[in-house]
């Protein structure tokens, strides 16, 4: 009994020390009064002890936990949402606190995402980016769209007027690069634009692949995020405006119609579940993550690297292991109407 006491103790004792909040992102949402607040000011020392010695912060895992171990070892990089969203809340304290080192910490990371882009205007997917893939203008998740994000805001937001305006400027010289990155990267095939690859070359522009199961292809994913922020640019140029069109005629094309995945207990699968796409007349409409540049038909891909047309054809570990089919442009049907009806006024 005084062991199992002990153990509750100790296992209260922990929750008390670490944050009520599993992420950072959450907090982004506070009202501007808890950013003075104790509690702001303990996890905002979590997040500072957890920032690299470059300048960013390690992805999947919790930002917000106190980091005790060798601050040489911490791992940083842009992929998962990494860093991004670390900064945004350090803007937030500084803005309510004027604490210097939320700003210094801001500045560090700021100045490594500036320093880490490309003279092409993309970012790899971790700065320095390494030998293997991780090199290669990064997509993939959304890494560059989210680090494009946050240089808009830093270039025109207020909470960032204590950035100094060379960081500022920049800061928008850098996203301009980026959307011609972007331009430069869409495929064509045939002559024709249509979307993007999850990794293109840093140098070239060509699609890449980047793991065994992640081959060069056009992206259902990735590309939807790269056509709105193309739509959010507020006087789009005749060059961009020609490749969201594209986009959009890829989007429309390439819509699967008439099936849906089905999700099965399986109790003597490892998950106890497993999934199988069926046919369905009323289905909403999906699309693939991955397409064969060439026959534009969906692939899945197993850690053995080879493409194959069916879901059930790739081992279980990857096809309950990854995104495979998704409705990630269903939205941006309307969004490009209200887009067309502006360009028309």
């Amino acid at each position: 009994m005084k062991a199992q006491k002990l153990i509750l103790f100790f296992c209260s004792f922990l929750c008390l020390l670490l944050p009520l909040q599993a992420d950072v992102r959450p907090l982004l949402k506070k009202p501007a009064a808890w950013f003075t607040t104790e509690e702001a000011r303990q996890i905002a020392a979590n997040v500072l002890s957890q920032q690299s010695p470059r300048g960013d912060w390690p992805k999947n895992g919790d930002t917000t936990r106190l980091y005790t171990g060798n601050p040489a070892q911490l791992q940083g990089t842009f992929d998962n949402g990494a860093t991004v969203n670390e900064l945004r809340f350090l803007a937030k304290m500084f803005e309510a606190t004027k604490d210097a080192k939320y700003e210094r910490a801001f500045l560090k990371g700021l100045d490594h995402i500036l320093n880490a882009q490309y003279p092409s205007g993309g970012w790899p997917q971790t700065s320095p980016p390494g030998p293997n893939y991780p090199r290669h203008i990064t997509f993939n998740d959304n890494t560059m769209l989210n680090l494009m994000q946050l240089l808009r805001e830093v270039a025109e937001l207020h909470l960032y007027s204590f950035v100094d305006k060379e960081r500022r400027a920049k800061a928008q010289t850098a996203f301009d690069k980026g959307i011609e990155c972007i331009l430069q990267c869409q495929i064509k095939v045939n002559g024709n634009l249509t979307v993007w690859c999850a990794q293109h070359d840093e140098i070239t522009f060509e699609p890449r692949a980047a793991r065994a199961f992640e081959l060069v292809s056009f992206s259902g994913f990735e590309s939807v995020g790269l056509t709105r922020l193309l739509m959010s640019l507020d006087k789009p140029s005749h060059r961009v405006q020609q490749a969201v069109r594209a986009a959009m005629n890829w989007f429309e094309k390439s819509k699967l119609n008439g099936v849906k995945v089905e999700k099965r207990e399986d109790e003597n699968a490892e998950k106890g579940y497993d999934l199988f796409v069926v046919a369905d007349p009323n289905a909403s409409p999906l699309w693939a993550r991955f397409y064969d540049i060439q026959t534009n038909q969906p692939i899945f891909v197993s850690r053995d690297g080879v493409p194959r047309t069916q879901l059930a054809d790739i081992s279980y570990e990857r096809r309950t292991g990854y995104a495979w089919y998704g409705d990630w442009p269903a939205k941006l049907e309307k969004e490009y109407q209200a887009w067309s009806d502006r360009r028309l006024k």
